[in-house]
C-alpha cells in the first residue's frame, strides 16, 4: 500500500524512497532464513521499482543515504504521514532507530508537520496500513501497544479511527496483508487477528499480499506474485509487477520500499 496514506488516494504526489548501501546483505531477518544478497542487482531492482513509481505520476524525492544502516532501504518503517502530519517511529529493532534522521530531513523540507513516537513506544511504520478513515496497526514483534495509543491520539485529531491487528508469524501487518484501490483487505488470514476485520480476501500467493496503491485503478505487485497480478487483471485493475527478490530475500516487500505522500490541495 502507498504506503503509509490511503487505500484510495487523490493525485499522485511525492514517493519517498531510498537506495540500498553497501551493507545491505546483513539485513534482518526473523521469520525466513537467510540467504546471499546480490547488491548490485539490487540496486538494479530499486531502479526498476523506483521507475515504475515514477511511471505511475510519482515525483521521486531520495531520502539522504545511511551506507552504515542496512535496513535503511526499507524507508517505510520510518515514517507514518497521514493528511499533513508525518509521524517519525522508533522501531522495535533498536538498531534500526536511527534510520528517521534522514527521513526526518525529507518530510520537514516536504513541508509536513512531524510528530514522533516517543520511548517506551516501539512503531514501524510497516505496521499501519491506511484504509479511508480507518487505520489498522499491527501488534508485532516491531510495535507495541504504547505506541498504538500514542499514535491513536495524533490520528485521532485528524479524523482517523486506529484499530490494533495482532500479528503472529509475519514481520510487520503489510507482511500479511494491505488494501486494493477500494478498500477491500487483502492477505493471509492465517497470519492476522481477522475478528477485527471487516473482511479479508485470500491472497493466491502470500506476495500477494502486499499491494502498493499507485492510482484509483493502478496498483504495483511484485514478480513473486503472478495469480495475484492475473487476479487483479480479470477485476479491472491496471497491474505494474516488478522483481524485487533481493528485497524479499530480507523479509521486505512492495510495500516497504518507499512512502508515497499524496497531494491533497
Amino acid at each position: 500500500m502507498p504506503e503509509n496514506v490511503t487505500a484510495a488516494p487523490g493525485r499522485p504526489g511525492v514517493a519517498l524512497v531510498r537506495p540500498p548501501g553497501p551493507r545491505l546483505a546483513e539485513g534482518l531477518v526473523t521469520h525466513i532464513d537467510r540467504r546471499p544478497i546480490d547488491l548490485e542487482l539490487a540496486r538494479r531492482q530499486h531502479e526498476g521499482y523506483t521507475a515504475a513509481l515514477a511511471a505511475a505520476g510519482w515525483r521521486i524525492r531520495q531520502v539522504p543515504p545511511a551506507d552504515d544502516l542496512p535496513d535503511a532501504v526499507f524507508v517505510e518503517d520510518t515514517v507514518i504521514v497521514v493528511d499533513g502530519l508525518a509521524v517519525l517511529g522508533r522501531s522495535g529493532a533498536p538498531e534500526r532507530r536511527a534510520e528517521t534522521a534522514g527521513t526526518e530531513r525529507a518530510v520537514r523540507e516536504l513541508g509536513l508537520r512531524v510528530a514522533r513516537i516517543e520511548e517506551p513506544g516501539t512503531l514501524d511504520g510497516g505496521d499501519v496500513l491506511q484504509v479511508g478513515d480507518t487505520v489498522y496497526v499491527g501488534l508485532s514483534g516491531r510495535t507495541d501497544e504504547e505506541a498504538i495509543r500514542r499514535l491513536s491520539a495524533m490520528l485521532g485529531a485528524l479524523g482517523r479511527r486506529v484499530v490494533p491487528v495482532r500479528v503472529a508469524g509475519a514481520l510487520h501487518l503489510k507482511s500479511a496483508m494491505t488494501a486494493l484501490p477500494d478498500g477491500t483487505l487483502i492477505g493471509m488470514p492465517d497470519l492476522v487477528d481477522v475478528s477485527v476485520l471487516p473482511g479479508l480476501r485470500v491472497a493466491p500467493e502470500p506476495a500477494g499480499s502486499h499491494v502498493v496503491v499507485l492510482g484509483e485503478d493502478h496498483v504495483l505487485l511484485a514478480a513473486s506474485a503472478p495469480r495475484t497480478a492475473e487476479m487483479l487483471r480479470a477485476d479491472g485493475l491496471r497491474v505494474t509487477v516488478v522483481d524485487i527478490g533481493e528485497f524479499e530475500a530480507l523479509e521486505g516487500c512492495v510495500t516497504c520500499l518507499s512512502v508515497l505522500v499524496h497531494d491533497h490541495r
